[in-house]
């Protein structure tokens, strides 16, 4: 089945900064784009970290405070006050950079994102060179897809080939992305299954079956299941 990845949807190209980069210019550079983070790059535009608003905040935050140590200042707190001193993106920069590679499909990108609470992430080459940056709004893009696409892929890629369902047996409708799964299947046990594999496919937003079975051999196994014998 064919998976949707970064470089399906990302960026290319991107406004980067180096690590002598001013804190001014990184300011103008995030309002001018509308942006809110530019991946930190050295002499071979290798990405080696990022500034994001996050990291410019303490800037304002910390204005005027002194520097002594807050008894039981967390680390956070305190990386937070050395930032309010930097002046150049190199002293900024979170790192290293969480990046991907435009061969990360489109799943593990959004599933990196959430972990680490990411809103874009930098593409990099097998060099780690910046490519492009891939954003939360670019990964919507899979549900950009046709219905018509969707259906051909569904009938293609996810319905054929599986055991014991007959797609000449199923009609297949899709409505702004939500599959609907009309007909019969040989065994009850695989409906599960076509479900879970027409949710895989990229643009897919529900999946409803109404699907029937020849037979039900989930309550088979059920009927031939004996309780252990105990003595």
């Amino acid at each position: 089945m064919s998976r949707w990845n970064v470089a399906d949807v990302m960026t290319i190209g991107a406004v980067s900064v180096q690590e002598d980069t001013p804190f001014k210019e990184i300011v103008d550079l995030l309002e001018a784009h509308g942006i809110n983070a530019v991946p930190v790059v050295d002499k071979f535009d290798r990405v080696v970290g990022v500034v994001s608003s996050a990291d410019l905040v303490p800037k304002i935050e910390f204005a005027g405070d002194d520097d002594h140590l807050r008894l039981f200042e967390n680390k956070h707190t305190r990386q937070a006050r050395d930032k309010a001193h930097a002046t150049a993106a190199g002293e900024l920069m979170t790192t290293p950079a969480v990046t991907v590679m435009g061969t990360t499909s489109v799943v593990a990108a959004a599933r990196i994102m959430e972990n680490g609470e990411l809103k874009r992430l930098p593409v990099v080459d097998d060099l780690g060179r910046l490519v492009g940056m891939v954003t939360r709004r670019d990964l919507l893009k899979v549900f950009l897809r046709t219905d018509a696409d969707l259906r051909r892929e569904i009938l293609a890629e996810a319905v054929n080939g599986l055991v014991g369902v007959d797609a000449s047996q199923m009609r297949v409708e899709v409505d702004d992305g939500v599959v609907t799964l009309l007909g019969e299947v040989e065994r009850s046990s695989l409906i599960p299954s076509v479900v879970r594999q027409i949710e895989r496919i990229d643009g897919v937003v529900d999946v409803v079956s109404h699907l029937s079975a020849r037979s039900d051999d989930a309550q088979d196994r059920q009927r031939s299941y004996r309780a252990p014998v105990m003595f």
